[in-house]
């Protein structure tokens, strides 16, 4: 039978007094901005790639590499970020990540070649990271009931910034008839939330924390250690959710140009349409914190298979293009990145919030940092129709795989879910 055991919000925090609800709706509203901007530095960068390539003379695997490899820098700051989030200020990791993302970002404009501009990818992947492990830390302590929801809602500000990026990134490149423009504009914007966090987010908010030695006995279904059964089922699940979710990503926008025929606004708007769909966090969410995830998972596993299977098997109109990259934004993006995230939070104890974060990058991130690189040798192998056969509605399989090791009775159970049993 499972667990029933909920989880509970302690009124301990690390710094004095409580937050007011206008000072958290105001922090939250900030922290999902300057989430939503990371996202939007993130995706300007796949529907300029044919330009960037152009310009200096990058070959696909070159490019592919580019496209994702600066994930690495999520995967190598997460659980050194997760370790230091249970330690100290998370909102001056805050800052700080925000502050390297942006400075990264100004500076891939400046690159002469591939090894600069790769370390430039990385340094911004380093300060995305950064920000991602803190913000669901944050969230994962302070909205302890409700986590999954909060995640989703943050996951909105990530898909609004999927959709907008590419939007905005070539209309500006347009404009000024340079690539390099939107990595200018986006990065001096991340210098201003930047300000905007230290000003208006609160730290009654940001460095709450739950479970202490008088609620402890209530999590002792938990494994006393972070690293076990049920955090390495969710990181084989997390990992191949990375390479499908980044390998679909990084090479999507090349895929419907060069091998479709699209337009640079056709692909670009493709492209929003996966942001739209990663929006669907918010529901994708509310499921996640009513039913058992590992399930819940399972189903987004297999939908996101059927979207890749038919968006590189079939599917050649831009209306057909359009509608799956929602459904793949929908379901490898709001539904397996939202509950990823979460679950692996749920795998461990409360105290261990932070490392629970950085296990989630860890696992996700690595995998994501090779899978253009893996998906543009597939192209190079099989073809793009066979790359998207094998890499995403294949791999998925893997995912599933891994969830047969999750056991949702060793995990921390939602309170709307424990009253229902």
């Amino acid at each position: 039978m499972a667990q029933t055991t909920p989880e509970r919000t302690d009124a301990s925090s690390r710094s004095t007094g409580h937050p007011t609800r206008a000072a958290v709706a105001i922090g939250f509203a900030v922290l999902c901005v300057s989430y939503m901007l990371n996202a939007m530095d993130r995706q300007v960068f796949y529907p300029l790639l044919p330009e960037i390539r152009e310009d200096f003379g990058f070959s696909l695997d070159q490019g592919g590499l580019l496209a994702t490899g600066f994930t690495i820098g999520l995967a190598l700051a997460g659980l050194p970020t997760g370790y230091l989030v249970d330690r100290l200020s998370r909102k001056s990791v805050l800052l700080i990540s925000v502050l390297i993302y942006s400075l990264g970002t100004l500076a891939i404009p400046l690159a002469s070649g591939f090894v600069d501009m790769s370390a430039y990818r990385l340094v911004s992947g380093i300060g995305e990271g950064m920000q991602a492990t803190a913000l669901y830390a944050v969230i994962g302590a302070f909205f302890f009931h409700r986590r999954a929801v909060a995640a989703g809602v943050v996951g909105v500000a990530f898909g609004a910034g999927v959709f907008l990026g590419p939007l905005v990134g070539t209309r500006i490149a347009s404009a000024a008839d340079d690539w390099r423009g939107p990595f200018y504009v986006f990065g001096a914007a991340g210098l201003v939330v930047c300000l905007l966090i230290a000003v208006t987010v609160s730290r009654a908010m940001t460095e709450s924390v739950t479970g202490t030695a008088s609620t402890a006995a209530k999590f002792d279904h938990v494994p006393a250690s972070p690293y076990n059964r049920n955090t390495l089922g969710l990181g084989i699940a997390c990992a191949v959710a990375g390479l499908v979710f980044y390998g679909f990503l990084g090479l999507y926008p090349t895929y419907l140009r060069e091998e479709l025929g699209f337009t640079a606004g056709q692909a670009a708007l493709a492209v929003s349409c996966s942001g739209f769909g990663a929006m669907m966090a918010l529901p994708a969410g509310w499921l996640g914190d009513r039913f058992n995830q590992r399930n819940l998972l399972g189903l987004a596993f297999v939908a996101t298979s059927a979207t890749a299977w038919l968006t590189y098997q079939y599917a050649t109109s831009p209306g057909a293009q359009y509608v799956l990259a929602f459904l793949m934004g929908t379901f490898a993006s709001g539904f397996l990145f939202t509950n990823c995230t979460t679950a692996m939070q749920r795998a461990v104890r409360p105290e261990h919030v932070g490392r629970g974060a950085g296990l989630f990058m860890l696992t996700y991130y690595v995998a994501a940092a090779f899978s253009g690189l893996l998906f543009a040798r597939l192209v190079a192998e099989l073809g793009w129709d066979g790359a998207g056969l094998w890499q995403l509605t294949v791999l998925p399989v893997l995912g599933l795989i891994g969830l047969t090791l999750v056991d949702p009775s060793r995990m921390l159970v939602p309170r709307s879910r424990a009253d229902a049993t």
